[in-house]
């Protein structure tokens, strides 16, 4: 499969990056990123796009793709509400429709959190946005269209994106909390599956991402 990938400069997407990079089923990844992830690869490909709500302007670059892996966010810490809406829903839904109209075929997999609030009114204010992004997603014409809420992600040894306490925590997190953990070669693994077979549900909480992503 062909895929593309945003975040990869960031700790999510550099895990899924690593984990299609090996990954014999993946056969050629566009990083999709304001900047360059500072990887080399033969199967590794990156479109720099300073403005993602530009992303038409590249439409040739972005077609002939099987699956996007979007691991692109922000923090909601110090955020207002208006600000998080526009990187969390405005963007990401104006890159979903965008590549739903190059790629009809595609499979458009959003990674949001545990927690994740689909009634799009509860009191968390992330927790609404991301669920009112799961639920404008769902409704686009893509292949198939997953929505990944993990919970603590294990990094990969070699990643350079992880911030210094997430390394402290990962050594005991796992260990004392295990049905709140994943490892981000399972969400990688995971997300290779559901363009692969497809899944049962939409919404996949951490044990249907444990169940798609055993070693």
């Amino acid at each position: 499969m062909k895929v593309i990938i945003t975040g990869a400069t960031g700790m999510v997407g550099e895990g899924v990056l690593i984990e299609c990079l090996e990954n014999k089923q993946v056969i050629e990844i566009l990083s999709l990123s304001r900047k360059s992830c500072g990887m080399t690869h033969p199967k590794l490909k990156e479109c720099l796009i300073p403005d993602f709500m530009n992303i038409e302007q590249y439409a040739k670059e972005l077609s002939g793709y099987d699956a996007c892996f979007y691991c692109a966010g922000v923090s909601s810490i110090g955020m207002d509400e208006e600000k998080f809406t526009k990187i969390t829903y405005d963007t990401t839904l104006h890159v979903a429709k965008t590549l739903s109209q190059l790629n009809p075929d595609m499979v458009f997999t959003f990674v949001t959190g545990q927690g994740t609030d689909s009634t799009e009114h509860g009191k968390i204010m992330w927790a609404r946005v991301k669920g009112k992004t799961e639920n404008a997603l769902m409704q686009l014409p893509f292949k198939g269209q997953y929505n990944f809420r993990p919970g603590f992600m294990k990094h990969f040894k070699e990643q350079k994106n992880v911030k210094t306490i997430l390394k402290v925590v990962s050594w005991f997190f796992p260990i004392l909390f295990p049905k709140q953990s994943l490892t981000l070669q399972e969400v990688g693994r995971a997300m290779i599956q559901v363009v692969n077979k497809g899944y049962s549900k939409n919404v996949l909480e951490i044990q249907d991402i444990k169940k798609l992503g055993k070693v």
